[in-house]
């Protein structure tokens, strides 16, 4: 898989995930395989907004649909959480291990003795 569909694949889980509703949907779909109509039947909005939820949660591969007659059937893929998840945990160790840096740069800053000229000026830190 390429970096930028790395990084797409990423931004639509991402927007899957920001909506409120859709994780609804999700936590729904954690218990088990579920119809459309029954996703739908919580929330005060029609099926054709509750579909627009759903095909955003497909688009991030988070829900994957198979039909059984003229019912569609939706189930969780927890794939693109564990992509996320991982992205996230090499975010967070990145900007920890520089941040950490900086603050052992800081530290031993403030710790050295003053150069003689600045004590002479009267100025402290």
């Amino acid at each position: 898989m390429t970096l930028k569909a790395t990084h797409s694949n990423l931004d639509h889980t991402l927007m899957a995930l920001a909506d409120p509703t859709r994780r609804a949907i999700l936590r729904r779909l954690y218990e088990g395989e579920a119809r459309v109509t029954e996703l739908a039947k919580p929330f005060d909005m029609s099926l054709n907004a509750v579909s627009k939820h759903i095909r955003m949660l497909e688009r991030a591969h988070l829900v994957r649909r198979r039909r059984a007659g003229r019912e569609h059937l939706l189930s969780f893929n927890p794939e693109p959480l564990d992509e996320a998840s991982s992205w996230m945990e090499t975010q967070r160790a990145f900007w920890s291990s520089r941040l950490d840096a900086l603050d052992t740069l800081l530290r031993a800053e403030r710790a050295a003795p003053l150069p003689p000229e600045k004590k002479e000026k009267g100025r402290t830190r």
